[in-house]
């Protein structure tokens, strides 16, 4: 079986000195395996391929059957690293709180200890939806659960 860390050692060989880092890595125990990547510059297909065929070219299919997917991070997966909250600085994310509580806002400072945002506030009145933007709020690292960013059209 094809163990997490040689991919974690392969993906960090591959990606060292450019923009782009590893935001999960998934092995299962048929040696399927999955890798998504981020950057602080958008990822590209080619930057998939490039990662995928060495880490590919690093086994031996005759030796090793495997299934190998390396993806860009998608809007839906919700944020693994730090380098990720500060990529999104001005742009809209969800936040949930330990507590199941959603807010939704717009993230303007991130650091190891916890993120500040501009939490919004929608009301609705009758048939009209009004979004503003209430005081900038704090959330301590420990208390999120989970963040993705809200793309916006």
């Amino acid at each position: 079986m094809i163990s997490k860390k040689h991919i974690e050692k392969l993906t960090s060989d591959c990606l060292f000195g450019t923009d782009r880092f590893v935001v999960a890595i998934k092995v299962s125990t048929d040696n399927s395996i999955k890798v998504f990547i981020d950057g602080d510059t958008p990822v590209t297909i080619a930057h998939c391929v490039e990662l995928s065929r060495f880490i590919e070219g690093s086994f031996d299919r005759e030796l090793e059957d495997f299934e190998l997917s390396v993806a860009s991070a998608g809007a839906d997966q919700p944020f693994s690293q730090l380098r990720q909250y500060t990529n999104n600085i001005d742009n809209t994310v969800q936040v949930i709180n330990i507590e199941d509580k959603k807010i939704r806002g717009i993230l303007k400072k991130a650091d190891e200890t916890g993120i500040e945002m501009l939490e919004e506030i929608t009301s609705k009145n009758k048939k009209i939806k009004k979004t503003t933007f209430g005081e900038l709020i704090s959330i301590p690292m420990s208390e999120i659960k989970e963040t993705k960013r809200i793309i916006t059209f």
